[in-house]
């Protein structure tokens, strides 16, 4: 039975009522809440909210997605809230019905077309609608300014806003009309991204097949030994370790995983590294296909078809074929061939667990360390190294700098513009020693 779905729930607390309200529509998942009083307390709380739950998917509006973007997983399936057409137009409603006019007004955070776009329904003066599109780096006190300056030309008996911080700043001293997102849009956002979270899982789920070929086999003099030497690389990848292998004719071998296990090994389909492991270690040139489809036969199809593919290709590579035409490709080898096995670095089970990493990226780790020989790295320089994006590669030495595994080493200025680099050195092979 598949586990419950975790969705995190990033809000003010003010908000609750709406999210509980637009939550009690969903049936079989389990809500964790992250929820704050003042803008500043955003990034502490969704840090805290994703080490203390193993999130499906996660929910947050607009302020808190610009706060808190770069902690998020890459992978992880997020959805951002924000206030619909239909929010502001009920705002424009509570105007009148308190018995003021609806212009002139400021708003902010609604894109300026959402506002002409219920202007225009309404019937009313675009001209005498002032709007302040929301921005990322956007500070509340620039929003309540913008709103202080409007008041103070058009004399307007109210403002309409989204953001919870403004009626405080301005103090009552005008009426602060929310057009918060009401409990309908928010229950849309959160069945679509629950649906997106089960499609994640079924596709996860789907039988895949990897097909490894050794792209020249008139270059290999003895192909059977390329071969066999081919199908120990790939059993001794930690990567494979839940995949079934077997051979595939005389120059090749066959990969049997669920889908997600191909998308974890070529980094959501852009790189396959084992095959610079191919030419490096092996001497041989290897190129891949993957297939994904409804039956074993089906994918091996489709993986034969797209191995041929790679084939064609100057250098070597990989190609996803999937039952409904889709092709990506070409999946380069991608970065620096690394050589690592739980074998060599011995304990890595117990520090990955002590740190909160996979065995395989530890083991990665310690063998681009070795690489290194010393040297300080980037986390950009680690990122490309892993195959990951830079925003993951500095959330990857910020959890090895609290387990003293990355030590700080100055920066370094590249160009005579732009910010200066952090440098780390990578300790983990003292780690591990001294654990030994």
């Amino acid at each position: 039975m598949p586990a419950a779905m975790v969705i995190g729930l990033v809000l003010h607390t003010s908000h609750r009522p709406r999210f509980e309200e637009a939550a009690r529509t969903l049936t079989g998942v389990t809500f964790a809440w992250a929820v704050y009083e003042h803008e500043d307390q955003i990034r502490e709380r969704v840090a805290g909210l994703l080490r203390a739950e193993r999130l499906d998917g996660l929910l947050l509006g607009l302020v808190p997605y610009a706060r808190s973007r770069d902690l998020l997983p890459p992978e992880l399936p997020v959805a951002v809230t924000r206030s619909a057409a239909l929010d502001l137009a009920l705002a424009w409603s509570r105007a009148r019905g308190n018995g003021w006019p609806a212009t002139p007004v400021s708003i902010d955070t609604f894109a300026q077309e959402t506002v002409d776009e219920v202007a225009t329904a309404l019937e009313l003066d675009r001209q005498a609608i002032a709007c302040l599109p929301f921005e990322p780096e956007q500070p509340i006190a620039d929003v309540v300014g913008f709103h202080r300056e409007q008041l103070d030309r058009t004399g307007a008996a109210y403002v309409i806003s989204v953001r919870t911080g403004v009626a405080a700043a301005l103090d009552g001293s005008v009426a602060v009309l929310h057009a918060l997102a009401t409990p309908g849009t928010i229950r849309a956002d959160l069945h679509e991204l629950a649906l997106r979270i089960r499609h994640k899982r079924a596709d996860g789920l789907r039988f895949a097949a990897g097909v490894f070929l050794i792209a020249k086999p008139e270059e290999s003099p003895d192909l059977d030994r390329a071969r066999v030497g081919l199908l120990h690389l790939l059993l001794n990848t930690p990567d494979f370790a839940d995949a079934w292998i077997d051979n595939r004719g005389r120059r090749g071998v066959v990969v049997f995983a669920h889908a997600a296990l191909f998308e974890a090994i070529t980094h959501q389909w852009v790189g396959l590294p084992v095959l610079a492991e191919a030419r490096d270690t092996l001497g041989i040139r290897a190129v891949a296909g993957f297939g994904l489809g409804d039956s074993a036969r089906l994918c091996v199809t489709l993986a034969e078809r797209a191995a041929a593919r790679a084939e064609q290709d100057a250098e070597p590579g990989a190609y996803l074929i999937s039952d409904n035409g889709m092709m990506i490709g070409p999946m380069g080898a991608g970065g620096t061939p690394l050589t690592y096995t739980y074998r060599e670095h011995g304990g890595i089970e117990a520090l990955a667990g002590r740190v909160g990493l996979s065995p395989a990226t530890l083991s990665r780790l310690a063998a681009i360390e070795r690489n290194l020989g010393g040297r300080p790295v980037s986390p950009s320089e680690l990122a490309r190294s892993l195959g990951i994006t830079d925003p993951s590669g500095r959330r990857l030495i910020r959890k090895l700098s609290e387990s003293s595994l990355a030590v700080d080493d100055g920066s370094s200025q590249v160009h005579r513009k732009g910010r200066p680099t952090r440098l780390y050195r990578l300790a983990i092979t003292a780690a591990l020693e001294g654990a030994a």
